[in-house]
This record gives structure tokens, sequence and C-alpha cells, in this order.
């Protein structure tokens, strides 16, 4: 018979330690993948459409039943993200049995990267017949293009 060996001092202590870290390392695996791939968190993605204009980019994603307050929508100069919650409605009169429902319910959310440069300030978002259209008005990108500085004399003033 084997016997289990027990950790005693300071190996018990760096036991616990290594414990704690993967621990840690696990929780962090976890929310990178729920903000990598929402529907892994239970979530469902609308379906979305990008588009680019000589003016614009536009977005416009499904969100069937919803109204404007349910839907949120956060801007980076590198991402569109539109999240939300939609919830069944129960009609108040009585139950019905649903026999089949393909419709979402529950939290969305749905990311999109963006790669140009545009407007945060002048972006809009509407929502009309189900279909939320955000628009970014595109700007000129400045990266990389050279610009002339004047060179002072420190010793004039």
């Amino acid at each position: 018979m084997i016997k289990p060996a027990r950790a005693i001092g300071l190996e018990r202590l760096e036991l616990q330690r290594l414990r704690d870290r993967v621990g840690r390392l696990f929780a962090a695996l976890q929310e990178a993948t729920e903000a990598e791939d929402p529907l892994a968190c239970g979530a469902w993605a609308p379906p979305v459409d990008l588009c680019e204009t000589d003016e614009a980019i536009l977005i416009r994603a499904e969100l069937p039943g919803l109204s404007p307050d349910e839907i949120n929508i956060g801007l980076t100069s590198a991402r569109l993200r539109i999240w939300g919650e939609k919830k069944r409605r129960l009609p108040h009169n009585g139950t019905i049995t649903h026999l089949c429902s393909e419709r979402s319910y529950g939290k969305f959310s749905r990311i999109v990267p963006l790669r140009w440069s545009f407007s945060v300030k002048a972006a809009t978002a509407e929502l009309s017949n189900g279909i939320l259209l955000v628009r970014l008005s595109k700007i000129e990108d400045r990266r990389g293009a050279e610009f002339n500085i004047k060179v002072k004399d420190a010793e004039e003033g």
C-alpha cells in the first residue's frame, strides 16, 4: 500500500500559492473567452451588415421587437459594441403553449471591429422597423502624414 505524501511547512505554502495562481489563470481565461465570444456566456448575437461609402461607415443590425431604450451602443476608435436584452413578452390574458419558437430572447451582444478613421463625436444611431442603423462619418486619416515644424532659436527668447 502506498501512503499519500503530505505537504508540510514551506511545501504546503508553495502548493497553496500554486493553486491560487492556477485559479487566477483559469478565471482570466474564462473572462477572455467571454469577451472574445459573447455566445460562450449564453448570449445571442444579432446579424450585422457592415457597409462603406465614400463619406461613412454604415452598420445595420437586426433587432426586431426592441425599442431604442433597450439597446446599448459603445464606440471606441477600434470597435463598435451593441448589447442589451430582449425579453419574452407574455400575453396578459391567459397562457400560451409554444409548439415551436425559433426567435432569440435573452441578453445579446455583438462586437464589430473597425479599421477606419471616423469621427466618434459625429456618430449617429437610429432604429426603424427592427433595423438599427449606426452611421460613422469618415475623417481623413492623418496617421503617417508628414507635418512641418518650425524650429525656434532658444537664444532669442
